[in-house]
């Protein structure tokens, strides 16, 4: 008996199976699988990723040095949220991820189960749906048959929208555009100042002018003019304007980055000016598609304009001469009238509480300076997008 009893005893240690090493089994964004043979490419920018492995996953190895996403053009890590519950591993970035853009997915050597045992390290890719446009953007206003900031809280009234229109955009994958009439039509968007209030700053935007019965200025839109910001294009379009009010260690100051054909470095500041004939100019701006970029960056002290992914113009405070008080900027100021804080699509500033009291300034007034033509695609973020970023959307959105 005792024979027999140390025998059935061997045989179970026998048939007692090893531990497994950690391994994925499935890789899951809702219904997506992104661990498949293809990379997908329609994953949403608020996507919940789940993991589920063989055996149960040790928690205190399941941190964000074993588990890591980053953007593919750039290497930025996202901040992500990590859970665990037994045999899966819940991924959840921490802010939208951006448009169009591709993702990698990582999973360490330090990754483990339960039993100590390693995981062999592993990355998957992926493509959230869309075109491309770089994340943390605070508003966008898309034009698909209203005015509305799809992410953001700044939605116009119905009050402060007057004789727009919305047509079919640069193609047919960007929808509509809101048209304007160059004499009554604006769009007034609350709280601008809300907008520009920041060290770091980027807008974008797709423009198309209507030069038909049209020969003064295009006040594209203004925020209490230089008191905020502003763009215009000239009425000969050889060129155009973009002014803002910047934040100063003291005060405020404001200062126009003027973008001419046949631009030099005469100017104050001015470190980049691409020069353009005035036919290559009004090529650009006069009744056709273009993507205008403006970024301004805090620690740098330098603007950027971008004209159809291209750097065009730029400034750098830090070449004003020592003692200059603009040497000391810190960002962008809106510090015009507190009751004037509608962003003016389509003029230099909103109708009411006008703070640029001048008659050329007067909304009421259609042979004023009243934009004609169409917008498309505003977007604002509190970051300096790269050259590259600025690049990829272009590509990405072009006609």
């Amino acid at each position: 008996m005792l024979f027999a009893a140390v025998a059935f005893s061997l045989m179970l240690s026998s048939c007692k199976k090893d531990p497994e090493p950690l391994a994925l089994e499935s890789l899951m964004a809702g219904t997506i699988d992104l661990n498949g043979a293809t990379s997908p490419s329609n994953v949403p920018v608020n996507p919940t990723i789940v993991a589920t492995f063989n055996v149960d996953v040790d928690p205190a190895t399941a941190t964000t040095s074993n588990i890591t996403m980053v953007q593919d053009y750039d290497d930025a890590p996202v901040p992500v949220t990590i859970t665990v519950a037994g045999n899966t591993i819940t991924v959840v970035p921490q802010a939208s991820l951006g448009t169009g853009a591709l993702y990698q997915l990582s999973f360490g050597a330090g990754l483990m189960s339960t039993d100590a045992l390693a995981i062999t390290p592993l990355q998957r890719t992926f493509t959230t749906e869309g075109t491309f446009a770089p994340a943390g953007a605070i508003a966008h206003f898309s034009f698909e048959d209203n005015a509305n900031d799809v992410i953001g809280p700044w939605d116009p009234a119905a009050a402060d929208i007057i004789g727009i229109t919305y047509t079919a955009s640069r193609k047919a994958a960007a929808g509509k555009a809101a048209t304007f009439n160059g004499s009554t039509s604006i769009i007034e968007v609350p709280n601008g100042e809300l907008l520009m209030n920041t060290n770091n700053f980027t807008v974008a935007f797709w423009m198309k002018t209507n030069s038909a019965e049209k020969t003064n200025n295009h006040f594209v839109m203004g925020l209490a003019g230089w008191n905020g910001f502003q763009y215009e294009v000239y009425g000969d379009y050889t060129g155009s304007k973009l002014a803002v009010q910047y934040q100063l260690a003291t005060g405020t100051a404001s200062e126009d980055m003027w973008f001419p054909s046949l631009a030099d470095l005469g100017w104050q500041g001015w470190s980049y000016a691409k020069s353009l004939t005035v036919a290559e100019m009004t090529a650009l701006l006069k009744d056709k598609w273009i993507n205008v970029v403006y970024t301004f960056n805090g620690s740098t002290k330098v603007g950027t304009l971008y004209f159809n992914g291209q750097r065009m113009k730029a400034m750098d405070f830090n070449l004003w001469p020592t003692g200059d008080a603009k040497r000391g900027v810190t960002g962008m100021k809106y510090v015009g009238l507190p009751a004037g804080n509608h962003l003016a699509l389509g003029f230099i500033q909103g109708r009411n509480n006008r703070t640029i009291t001048d008659e050329w300034a007067d909304y009421s007034l259609p042979a004023n300076n009243h934009f004609k033509g169409q917008l498309d695609d505003i977007r604002f973020w509190h970051k300096a997008l790269s050259e590259n970023e600025v690049l990829l959307m272009y590509n990405s959105e072009k006609p």
